[in-house]
């Protein structure tokens, strides 16, 4: 395990491994923010498109024809 030292430099190896794991967790966790089921600072967004409201429209109006 040593041998591999010889090849990098300690300091930089490791404040670039820092860097590097600071920059993923920064991308996963913008990720997850922009997803709407895990945003945990805004919470799920109630997003209702018009194409669920006209067919929850369409379904009540079968259903008062039918009953």
């Amino acid at each position: 395990m040593w041998r591999i030292w010889l090849l990098f430099e300690p300091r930089r190896a490791l404040i670039g491994l820092a860097v590097f794991l600071f920059s993923l967790a920064i991308i996963i966790h913008f990720v997850l923010l922009s997803s709407d089921r895990f945003n945990w600072i805004d919470g799920p967004q109630a997003s209702v498109s018009v194409d669920a409201v006209q067919s929850e429209a369409v379904a009540t109006d079968s259903i008062r024809l039918i009953g």
